[in-house]
């Protein structure tokens, strides 16, 4: 039986995901004095559709987040990889919205993206990677990669990307 990786199973959530109930039209006018939302301090993980041009993935992703004042990492993971999961479940829980207010990950899957992630410059030797992106959507050789098994994982892996984003 083959197995689906979940990133598969994640796009096609977010693809086809579930029609929501809209609310009932309001009977209040709405007041001009109405403010607009608080921007979302949470980080935010992006799912590119499973083919296509990286560079251009990403440029997209980089126009859509560099107008609402978040940062784009481009994140190649796989669902084999211990590190990589830890950190994905703690960023689903919300344990890292405080660390990195205002990110979206742009998430690929090693096992699937590799060799389109490698055409756009992102080609790192060990996993979980993080890259900044560079404007054309390429790789601007800003990146870490690594990171280590068990309990510390979560730990080790967003030390590295603090690191990455600091600079």
């Amino acid at each position: 039986m083959k197995r689906t990786p979940a990133c598969v199973l994640a796009l096609a959530l977010v693809t086809f995901g579930c029609k929501v109930q809209e609310d009932a039209p309001s009977s209040a006018a709405p007041t001009a004095s109405a403010q607009p939302p608080a921007p979302v301090d949470h980080v935010l993980v992006a799912h590119p559709p499973p083919d296509g041009e990286v560079a251009t993935i990403v440029r997209g992703e980089l126009t859509k987040a560099q107008p609402a004042g978040r940062r784009l990492v481009v994140y190649e993971g796989a669902t084999w990889c211990e590190p990589c999961q830890r950190f994905h479940r703690a960023v689903e829980r919300g344990e890292l919205d405080a660390t990195f207010p205002g990110l979206t990950i742009l998430e690929f899957d090693s096992d699937h993206d590799s060799e389109r992630l490698a055409t756009a410059g992102y080609a790192p030797r060990y996993l979980p990677m993080f890259a900044l992106p560079a404007p054309d959507g390429t790789a601007s050789g800003q990146q870490v990669e690594g990171g280590v098994k068990g309990e510390g994982a979560v730990s080790v892996v967003s030390g590295k990307l603090r690191q990455l984003l600091s600079r």
